[in-house]
Order: C-alpha cells, then structure tokens, then sequence
C-alpha cells in the first residue's frame, strides 16, 4: 500500500507534516509506504531533522503550491506541478493508493471531482464528518460542505454513502440512517426535506429509520445523520465552536474531549475513485499523523469498490 501525502498543504508550514511522516511510518506496517509530495530539499533536510532516514520515504517533487486564497478551480488548472496537482496525477495513474492532504479543501474537491472523477452513478461526492455519541461510539454526519445546494436525489444518495462509510470502515453493522429535520413527523421540514423523506423510505440500498432531529445527534438514534452541506457545515462549526469554549473555560471532560478534531485527522471524501482524505489546515502533527492513519483504514477497507458495487 502505498500513500501519497501532501507535505505543502499545512498552515504550519512543511515541518509539522513531515514530522506527522516519520511518527506515522514508526506505527504503519512494513506493507505501507509514505510518498512525500513538496519540495525536495525541504521534505530531504526535515526529515533529517526529525531523526529519519530520507530513504525510507519516496520523495516526488513540486514546484509551487495551492495556497488557501487561491481560486481552487483555477490554481488546480494553473499549477500542475502543485503538491496537491502532483497528488491527484500519482492517485489517477495508480502510483499510490490514496492521497491525503491538509491544504485548500476547494482543489481537494477539485481534484476529486475533475482529476479522479465520481464512480459512476454517484450523483455528487460528499464529506462526512464524525461525530461522537454518549456511548462511546461515533455516528456520521454527512454533507458537511460539499454541497451547499442539493437536491432530494443527491440526500438520499448521500444516506447510501454514508451507511456504506459507516459500515465498512467505522464497522458499525446496519447503520441506522436518519433525514436530519426540524421534527420526527413524517411531513415535517421544508420541501426539499419532504421530498427526500419519500426517496429515502422507499429505497432499499440502506436502512432508513425517519426523520431525526438536532437532539439526536450525540445518541444512539441514527448512525448516520444526512443534510445538505450548507447545514451540515453550520452543525459541524457550531459543535466545534462549543468545544473550544469548553477548552478556554478549562472545562475537560471525556465526553467533550471526544469533540477534539485533533483525534481524527481527516476524512475521505466519498463516491470518487480514489481514496482522498482531506484534513484541517490547522492540523498539528499528531492530526496528521492520525489523518495518515486513517487513510490506511479506508484503503483496507475497500470503501470505493464497495460504493461502485453498491451501484450497479
């Protein structure tokens, strides 16, 4: 297994993913190998820095990088020799299995969408997100933003993705899946949440357990929770805007702490071919460190031939 890893695409600098490289490699087995994409001499002497032999990684090199005030669409065309353009030309013609980056989300989803393209019969890809339940488990929480606007095709799809995310890399067998409403009613919501609601009781691709409400996110509910990624995105800032208040207040409990996105490092985004997990600019290095770690689970779960089964 071989894993691409963007080493420009941090807020911090080169240093913090390179350092993330060399504690993931001392965890991953002897079967995965870590392809560095950046500038050579910079991965080369911080990787000697870090007390690693340069060596043990496959560096490939870029020329410039997708800043986060870059247009995604016209840097991803304008730099092709951008660690993350780099990225997605390794992930296409099959050099490494998946690639992982912490830089501009917009040319992830780019790349995703125009390099790698959707699996055929995925309407729209989409990002999930995670979130931590009072049992200890975790439930998923999808669209988170790649779609501000959808249509009720698109959200029922979208319970399909997420049960199959649920199923086969968080092993959570039959995941519930649940429309996230303003009420349990069968006809509550507007009319895009009613529209989706029949799409989604008639189908038989997942289980569908009816509307679910704010309320039901951190309980054994559902499993997995679909909007459109306008409000997803506004669930999953206000969450983690509650566990920074948490932070700042000193206030550490284990439930709360489990809100920390620093445990995740990253997440895939679903229904295209190839394993493409984006992380938080922000990331320190144990983020992505647990983001490289992840990108290994989702490999070895066969997620993307489970969805293209799925759909034919």
């Amino acid at each position: 297994m071989r894993i691409g890893v963007d080493i420009m695409g941090s807020d911090h600098g080169p240093a913090v993913p390179i350092q993330a490289a060399v504690m993931a490699a001392k965890e991953l087995g002897a079967d995965v190998h870590l392809v560095l994409i950046g500038h050579a001499d910079t991965i080369r002497s911080g990787l000697l820095e870090a007390g690693a032999d340069p060596g043990a990684f496959t560096i490939v090199p870029s020329e410039n990088d997708i800043t986060f005030n870059d247009n995604a669409t016209k840097a991803f065309q304008a730099k092709p020799k951008s660690s993350i353009s780099i990225g997605f030309h390794l992930l296409k013609e099959g050099k490494v299995d998946a690639f992982a980056s912490t830089g501009n989300t917009g040319a992830m989803l780019v790349g995703s969408i125009f390099s790698v393209k959707p699996i055929p019969g995925v309407i729209r890809p989409c990002i999930p997100s995670v979130v931590p339940k009072e049992n200890g488990t975790y439930g998923i929480l999808v669209d988170v933003g790649a779609n501000a606007d959808c249509k009720a095709d698109v959200l029922a799809q979208f319970g399909m993705l997420g049960a199959m995310l649920a199923k086969h890399v968080y092993h959570i067998e039959d995941p519930k899946v649940g429309l996230l409403n303003i009420g349990e009613e069968e006809k509550k919501g507007d009319l895009l949440r009613q529209a989706t609601f029949e799409l989604m009781r008639d189908q038989k691709q997942y289980n569908f357990i009816g509307n679910v409400e704010g309320r039901d996110l951190f309980n054994d509910k559902a499993d997995v929770y679909v909007t459109d990624g306008f409000t997803g995105n506004v669930v999953l800032k206000a969450v983690e805007a509650f566990h920074d208040l948490l932070e700042q207040r000193g206030v550490h409990e284990p439930f709360f702490d489990r809100f920390n996105y620093e445990n995740y490092g990253g997440l895939p985004v679903l229904g295209v071919n190839g394993n493409v997990i984006i992380g938080h600019g922000i990331s320190n290095a144990l983020t992505i460190k647990n983001m490289i770690l992840f990108t290994r689970e989702v490999v070895a779960s066969r997620l993307n031939d489970r969805i293209r089964e799925a759909l034919t």
